[in-house]
């Protein structure tokens, strides 16, 4: 799903709302997440998942076609964790059981 994707289906659930309001309330949702991770916060909404910054050290790669050793600089990169509820969900079957034969069995 896309952004325009989240509008038109928030719209469709709430039709006493203007479709240009959704619209705003979700770039000022997604704006306000990342100006948290930018200022190396943790954003963590109960259910769904927390998104934070991880921090990865300078390294020595390799260029794929040369073989020839690169230095790659430290870098922060965003990092999303699912919430408990949201992972439960993702791995229910259609009738609510788990699709995980093994763990049906345990």
């Amino acid at each position: 799903m896309v952004k325009s994707e989240l509008i038109m289906r928030l719209a469709e659930m709430n039709p006493h709302l203007y479709q240009r309001d959704i619209e705003r309330i979700v770039s000022t949702i997604f704006e306000e997440i990342s100006t948290a991770l930018a200022r190396g916060d943790r954003v963590e909404l109960r259910g769904f998942g927390a998104f934070s910054v991880k921090q990865r050290a300078a390294r020595v790669a390799r260029n794929p076609r040369t073989g020839e050793a690169v230095r790659v600089t430290e870098k922060h990169v965003p990092f999303f964790k699912t919430g408990k509820e949201l992972r439960q969900s993702l791995n229910e079957g259609p009738s609510g059981s788990p699709q995980n034969e093994a763990a049906a069995k345990a």
